[in-house]
Formats: C-alpha cells, sequence, structure tokens
C-alpha cells in the first residue's frame, strides 16, 4: 500500500504517503488503488473520526505524476476516467465534514500539490530548498486534478494563471506571502502537533468555495473589472506563443469557464481540457524530450560505465573575456577553487569583476547573503601567471578560435597542471582532434563547448577526439553535472553538431533575405515555427564577422584536405554587410540598428534597398525552409556518427539554441512530422530550392523500416 492508515487517542486520523517502490510519492496506478481504498475506509468510519491529516514519509511531501506510467498507450476515454476518479476521491476528502490538515514536509508539485489544495488547512515546513506548484504546462499539459479549478477559487483568476500558465514553482514563504498555504513551521517535527492541534480547534472546518456567499477573490469572469481583461489575455498570449503552445490558452479557457460555473461543472471543464492536451502531440513531444529524455541524459546514458569520478578541486581558465569569466564563475559557484588566466593580471581582474557583479545582482535579489557572494569570489584567482595553474585537476581553454593562440597556451598550462588532469577545449567550431595535437597527453584532450552567456546557458556539448578516452570523457560528464550544466556527448567533427546545425538556421534567413524575402517577413517566419530569436536578429547577436571568420577558416581546413567549401548565396549577403561596417550588435549595426540611447533596435531601414523585396516565397515554405535545413542536417550528423544519441539530438537543439521546444527538438520533429509525409515534404523543397534539402539516406531507410527516432 502506498498511504499508511493510523488513528490516535483523539480519533485523528493521519494518512501517510509511501510509495514502497520509489523514493519520492507518486500518482501512479498503486497510489490510486491506495488512494481509493483509504477513501472507503474513511467513509466507512466516518462516525469515528474527528479529523485527517494527511502527510508523508518521504523527504518531501508529493512530487506530481508517474509520467512515464501516464502516458504508455493511454486513450483518452482513460485520462478522463482516472482524473475523474481520482478527483471524486478528492472531493470526498474535503466535503466528508471532518477537518482536514496537509503538513507539507517538503516539495509538493503537480499532483501532490492538488491533493494539498484538497485539505482545509496547508502547514509547511519552512525549507528554502522545497518546491510549490505546478510545473505542468512545461510539459504541455494543465494541472487535471482540480489545480485549476480548485487555484482560482482559493486565490481568484490573475493571480492563479500566473502560477498555472508559467508553470511557477516557489518556495515555502512565497507560497505562504501569496496565500496558497497557511501556516509556516519552523520545525519539521512539530507539524503533526500543529495540524492535531487545528483540528482540535476547527472542528467544522470547510473549504472557503463551500461555504454559504463565498465569493471568488478578485471577482467572478462577470464582473466589468475582470471581464475587461479577458478578450486581451488570449492576444497577449498569442504574442508570446504564436499559438505553438496549447496548453496555456487550454488552463485560461479552463480557469475562466470554470469560474462560471459550480465546482464540480467546473471540475469536469478542467478533465476535459486536460484529456485535450494529453492525447495531442505537443505533450507528447514535450514529455519525450523534457522527461524521458533528459531524465536519460541526466542519469549518465551518454557516460562510459567506469568506476573513474570526476572530483575537481581545482579548475584552471585560460581567458579572461566573457566566456571564459562566466565559466569561472559557473566552476567557482559550485564549489571548486579556480584560477582565471589572461595574458596579464590586470586583463583576468576584469574577468573576475564579471563574477562580482553577478553575486552582487544574486545578493540584491536576496538569493545570497553577502558573506557567501564573498566566499565564492574570493574563490576565484585571477592571474596573468602560468604557474598559479599548478596541480590543476582541470583546465578549461577558452581563448579566441585561432589554432595557433589554442595550441600555444595549451602547451603552457598543460606544463603546470596535475599530469592526470584533464584539458579541454571551449572551441565552437575546431576539430577536437586537430586542437589535440597541440598536446602531450591527447587521451586527456577533450571538448567542453559552452554556450553564451555561460552562467544562463543550461548546455554544455561534450566532444569527445579521436584519442580522447573514457576516463577523460567520464570526468568531464561528472564536471558539467557538478556546474549543474546539462551534458550532451558527441563524436568528433568540423562544427561538432550544434555549432554545425545552427549554422543552417541563420544561414538559410539570410539566404531568404538574399531571394528578396521582406526582412520583417523572415524574422517573423522563424518565429512563428519556433525559434526563439529570428534569423536575422540572431546573426547580428553572434555577429557577422565571426561567421566570415569561421567560414575562412573551413575554407583553409577543406583546401588543406584537398577539398572545397560549398557555395551558399547567404554569404553573399554576410560580405556586403560587412563591407557596409555593419558586422551586428557589438558593432553598433547589422541587419538592425541599435539607437545610442538606449532605445530598442529596429530592423535597418536599407535592407530593402541593398536586397530587394520580391515577395517570391510563401510564409509556410519560410517556415519550413529554416526548420528543414535544421532537421536534415541534424539527421546527417547522426547519419555520420558525430551525433552518439536521440536524446543528445533532441536536447541538444532545444538547449543549446533552442529548437522549437513543442516539437521536442531536432530529430523529434520528424517523427511529430511523420517520416513519409517529411520526406516527401523535402523532395519538394529540395526540387524548388536546391540539393540542400535532399534527405539523408537515413531516413528512407528508416522508413522503410518501419523505424522512428527514440
Amino acid at each position: 500500500m502506498s498511504i499508511k492508515f493510523s488513528k490516535d487517542s483523539n480519533n485523528i486520523v493521519t494518512l501517510t504517503f509511501d510509495n514502497p517502490d520509489r523514493s519520492v510519492n507518486l500518482l501512479n496506478h498503486a497510489f490510486g488503488e491506495s488512494f481509493r481504498a483509504t477513501m472507503k475506509r474513511l467513509k466507512d468510519e466516518k462516525d469515528t473520526i474527528r479529523g485527517i491529516i494527511v502527510a508523508s514519509a518521504k523527504d518531501s511531501f508529493f512530487a506530481g505524476a508517474d509520467i512515464d506510467e501516464m502516458f504508455s498507450e493511454t486513450s483518452a476515454q482513460e485520462f478522463f476516467d482516472r482524473a475523474e476518479e481520482f478527483k471524486a476521491g478528492l472531493r470526498y476528502l474535503e466535503t466528508q465534514g471532518k477537518p482536514v490538515v496537509a503538513c507539507i514536509n517538503g516539495s509538493a508539485l503537480g499532483a501532490g500539490f492538488e491533493i494539498a489544495l484538497a485539505c482545509h488547512y496547508r502547514l509547511a515546513f519552512n525549507n528554502p530548498k522545497a518546491q510549490i506548484g505546478f510545473p505542468e504546462v512545461t510539459l504541455g499539459l494543465l494541472p487535471g486534478a482540480g489545480g485549476v479549478t480548485r487555484m482560482v477559487r482559493l486565490i481568484g483568476l490573475q493571480p492563479a494563471l500566473t502560477y498555472l500558465t508559467e508553470g511557477r514553482k516557489v518556495d515555502p514563504k512565497t507560497a505562504l506571502n501569496d496565500q496558497i498555504i497557511d501556516e509556516l513551521v519552523m520545525d519539521k517535527t512539530t507539524l503533526l502537533v500543529k495540524a492535531q492541534e487545528w483540528i482540535l480547534n476547527n472542528p467544522s472546518a470547510a473549504q472557503p468555495w463551500d461555504e454559504k456567499g463565498y465569493k471568488m477573490p478578485g471577482g467572478s469572469p462577470l464582473q466589468p473589472k475582470v471581464a475587461q481583461l479577458l478578450p486581451i489575455a488570449p492576444a497577449m498570449l498569442a504574442k508570446k506563443t504564436y499559438n505553438n503552445y496549447p496548453a496555456p490558452l487550454a488552463i485560461m479557457s479552463a480557469a475562466v469557464e470554470g469560474a462560471l460555473v459550480d465546482f464540480d461543472t467546473a471540475s469536469r471543464i478542467e478533465s476535459r481540457y486536460f484529456v485535450g492536451l494529453a492525447t495531442g502531440k505537443v505533450a507528447k513531444n514535450m514529455i519525450k524530450v523534457f522527461w524521458q529524455q533528459l531524465n536519460a541524459i541526466n542519469a549518465g546514458h551518454s557516460r562510459p560505465k567506469t568506476d573513474v569520478k570526476g572530483d575537481f578541486k581545482k579548475v584552471g581558465v585560460l581567458g579572461a573575456g566573457m566566456m571564459g569569466s562566466a565559466i569561472a564563475y559557473c566552476s567557482a559557484l559550485s564549489g571548486i577553487e579556480t584560477v582565471l588566466k589572461d595574458v596579464s593580471e590586470e586583463s583576468a581582474a576584469k574577468g573576475k569583476a564579471y563574477s562580482e557583479k553577478l553575486l552582487q545582482k544574486r545578493v540584491s535579489k536576496g538569493k545570497m547573503t553577502k558573506e557567501k557572494a564573498e566566499e565564492v569570489l574570493n574563490r576565484i584567482k585571477a592571474t596573468g601567471t602560468a604557474a598559479d595553474l599548478k596541480n590543476c585537476d582541470l583546465i578549461i581553454e577558452a581563448v579566441f578560435e585561432n589554432r595557433e593562440l589554442k595550441a600555444a597556451v595549451t602547451k603552457e598550462a598543460e606544463a603546470q597542471m596535475d599530469p592526470s588532469g584533464v584539458f579541454a577545449s571551449n572551441t565552437s567550431t575546431l576539430p577536437i582532434s586537430g586542437l589535440a595535437a597541440a598536446s602531450v597527453r591527447p587521451e586527456n584532450f577533450i571538448g567542453l563547448h559552452f554556450f553564451s552567456p555561460a552562467d544562463k546557458m543550461p548546455l554544455v556539448e561534450i566532444i569527445v577526439g579521436e584519442k580522447t578516452n573514457d576516463e577523460t570523457l567520464a570526468r568531464a560528464f561528472d564536471f558539467v553535472k557538478a556546474i549543474k550544466k546539462t551534458p550532451i556527448v558527441v563524436n568528433d567533427s568540423r562544427g561538432f553538431y550544434t555549432s554545425r546545425v545552427f549554422a543552417t538556421y541563420v544561414l538559410e534567413g539570410i539566404a531568404l533575405l538574399q531571394e528578396g524575402c521582406p526582412p520583417r517577413a523572415v524574422e517573423m517566419a522563424g518565429l512563428q515555427a519556433g525559434m526563439p530569436v529570428g534569423p536575422l536578429a540572431l546573426t547580428d547577436e553572434v555577429s557577422l564577422s565571426l561567421i566570415a571568420h569561421i567560414r575562412e577558416q573551413t575554407a583553409e581546413d577543406l583546401k588543406a584536405e584537398g577539398k572545397t567549401i560549398p557555395q551558399n548565396h547567404a554569404y553573399e549577403v554576410v560580405e556586403k554587410m560587412l563591407a557596409m561596417n555593419r558586422a551586428g550588435k557589438a558593432a553598433g549595426a547589422g541587419f538592425y540598428e541599435y539607437p545610442k540611447d538606449g532605445g530598442k533596435k529596429f530592423l535597418w531601414p536599407s535592407l530593402t534597398e541593398y536586397f530587394p523585396t520580391k515577395g517570391n516565397v510563401s510564409e509556410q515554405d519560410m517556415m519550413e525552409r529554416m526548420m528543414f535545413i535544421q532537421v536534415i542536417e541534424t539527421v546527417r550528423c547522426l547519419e555520420e556518427k558525430v551525433l552518439r544519441s536521440v536524446p543528445d539530438a533532441n536536447i541538444g537543439s532545444i538547449f543549446g539554441w533552442g529548437f522549437a521546444p513543442f516539437k521536442g527538438g531536432t530529430l523529434q520533429y520528424v517523427n511529430d512530422y511523420g517520416f513519409a509525409e517529411f520526406i516527401a515534404r523535402a523532395k519538394e523543397l529540395q526540387l524548388q530550392y536546391g540539393e540542400r534539402f535532399a534527405v539523408p539516406a537515413l531516413l528512407p531507410q528508416m522508413a522503410k523500416e518501419g523505424k522512428t527516432f527514440e
């Protein structure tokens, strides 16, 4: 049984959640059976019960639904019936006439907090690391066990929607301030005592919405001050999501419609919207990538099976530019002694100041004490002396993308570091095997590709060179996890995976401009397709000069191999823009204008003068060209074994450069589109726009065998 039933001398029943097979409590079939049996027993013993306490035997209260079990071949009718059955039990709990108290000893998320909301009083242990809230929207779902219905009635439409549509998770203190819990307890051991006291003092407790004369906080949707806001909300949502994410709108609809009817009808409305989402493509895509595949990566599926563990006590970072400074910050923040080296101590000190600025921001927001910030900052040693790298067990070079420079700093640093240590290059495009040629220990050489800004971006791409051994990979993987980043592992190649595929997006957008598509239409097509930033704006952020530099470097490398670089008319645009001194945001001018007074950027009005508009490409073609080109290149990376797994491809595309999350990543995009349909559409694009849209042989072979990307 997942629920233990006990009764004390005061006839107060304690229901203790304790999943026997998991480290946390989850809503699954086994819990559902225990819950039904428990509600029946409460009903049978109703006359002998004075009150009910809901508690947990785990370190957390309740982690939510068992997603893997819930979404294994479940039909719409099954989803609806299960939701309604569980909600009927919760409804009985809150209406059976005896006071019910939730003792929230740790995190209460999703279905876990929905259970707590069905209690009359919510006590929570004041643990700042605990999380309370509803993450369902991040998986394309809505809280389907009464969360929408009860939150709206508890705190009102607008505050409830903030929690529900944003997947907001807060600490207990914030939850108390927002009035979604009732009391904080400073000592976990007193939770049950407090609960018992409250039950004895409140024998006739009921939910506010079940009391006579109840009025919804903030007003119902029929009241003028609320009604005038309702038509605006969906438009604001559409502007933000481009209607690619159905969950926020479904939550909004369930909340507003439910607020107009009685509780039980509102609950059924919520169930119907839940079923619509749970059986839809977007939820399936997001669950596959953000639940199944991300969990697999975090569990170490890409890590070699070796007993070697990366326990880093001292890390060196070479180059105190923005990237190196941010990497040093991440390392020090994770408790690791860090050496930040540049050409001089003065230059390194400027890099350390970046960490100081980030730490001050944390202190000002109350996320860190001043003492803790000073402790983190003191872990960073800014230096211009190579000898300070002595005994580093990991060194990461983050200098300019130049082979000779990287070779020089590699030799200098390796002479000082621990001989068994790992040397990593933060290059974004240069092949690791080539860079490792400068190393005296190429088996200990690996790529750690961070994304800018490294203090915010969640992904690190680990690149395995020809001579990199499994122990080095395992230790690098452990370091990425230690600094709380998500690692993907790929094999060596020019541009690896992320840079190689990301480049196709911006270059296709530039090519559209060259072909006469209106600049604003190009940007909007990228956004509507699901990318976080339009291709022209993104090019400005990266800088056109860097794109030109990478092309020149690639051309030199290929020439040395007796090859030539493929032609792409997007580079004609890049060359023309650079000739006009419009290199991007950092240069103050690119595809966009950047007002010196700090005003909002806007597309350069003269773009249409230099790249005349012809308007001969449909919006659908623009959108699919930008998405298909990324997907095709990803399939090519898998075919060439640059990519080692499907999860690495999908997570890398979303966390690395923001590929449409609602599609589940670049390879899940094909599953979502359908193999046969994708191949047919790619053929149309190939015939109309060029050979770059030809699908790799892997796709038709998989389609023939009935396989998908799993």
